[in-house]
Formats: C-alpha cells, sequence, structure tokens
C-alpha cells in the first residue's frame, strides 16, 4: 500500500490489469473513470436501481456499492466485455432486442449482465426456473420505458434456451 492506494489485480472483459487504486474508490468509478468504460450506467448509486450492474466472478452486483480494491484477484465483466469486437451481440442482448425488451436502453446493460449471471447460474446448478423465479431474478432494476413484460419475456426466453 503506498499513499492511500492499494495495487490490484485482475480481469476485466477477459484482459488482465494490474491497477492502482484508492481504497474508497467505488467501483463504478474505477469503471467509468480510471478505465473509460461507459457502458455501466451511474443510476440511483445506492443500489437500488441496477443500471450499474456489472460481473464479478459470474455474480451480478451492484458496482456503485462494490469497493474496486475487492476486484484484486476476480475476474470483472461489464456490457462491453458481453460481445467480441466484430462478432455477432450476445444472444442475452439478441433475446432482449427479439422481445422488444430495450428502449430507452439506461438499465438496458445492467438488466442484460443479470440475466446473463443468473442464466449461467441456473444451467450449472440444473435449474429449470419459473416465470416467477426469473421474475424475482429481476429485482433490483428500474425501467421507466418497457413495464418489464418484455424484459421478462426475454429473460424467461433466455434462460430457456441456455439452461437445456
Amino acid at each position: 500500500m503506498t499513499d492511500n492506494l492499494t495495487q490490484i489485480s485482475f480481469t476485466i472483459n477477459g484482459k488482465k490489469s494490474v491497477k492502482w487504486v484508492k481504497s474508497s474508490l467505488m467501483l463504478i468509478d474505477f469503471i467509468r473513470d480510471e478505465l473509460k468504460l461507459k457502458g455501466t450506467k451511474p443510476g440511483c448509486l445506492e443500489g437500488e436501481c441496477g443500471a450499474c450492474t456489472v460481473l464479478v466472478n459470474g455474480d451480478a452486483i451492484n458496482s456503485c456499492l462494490y469497493p474496486a480494491v475487492k476486484t484484486d484477484g476476480k475476474d470483472v465483466v461489464t456490457i462491453e466485455g458481453l460481445s467480441v469486437p466484430g462478432q455477432p451481440i450476445h444472444p442475452v442482448q439478441q433475446t432482449m432486442l427479439d422481445h422488444g425488451a430495450v428502449q430507452c436502453g439506461f438499465c438496458s446493460c445492467g438488466i442484460a449482465l443479470s440475466i446473463k449471471s443468473y442464466g449461467d447460474r441456473c444451467k450449472k446448478e440444473g435449474i429449470k426456473p419459473s416465470r416467477q423465479d426469473v421474475k424475482k431474478s429481476l429485482e433490483g432494476h428500474l425501467c421507466r420505458c418497457t413495464g418489464y413484460i418484455k424484459i421478462i419475456d426475454a429473460a424467461v426466453d433466455y434462460i430457456e434456451k441456455v439452461s437445456v
């Protein structure tokens, strides 16, 4: 530790990285300001809206509440890491488009990452979730445009496809 800085080693969107960070720095600010990845959106900054959701070791977390130093030794995926440049978009993103589950787009990045995380968990654990289970997995995401039905439809469709 140097001058209130801690060195962290982590993987961001598949790329290994080593950085010095202040212990008070939140992951959202690290991602947006230090790493210049702007897909992670600051919403309420209180962990209530889900706009800032990213994956840490595959788990969906609110990056506005997660200290950047906690990423040491971990794998972080933002919306920019969900797809590979030059390749088709990730199936969760395509499913959201197919169902019209994207309108203004502000909440969409966090929702897509939560759906992916839940779908991965269902596949790993051999779970076939009900529509209500899928709906519950999206609690903590606020969307003012879609009314949630299309988002839930997209999530159910994606999870059914990946958990088979």
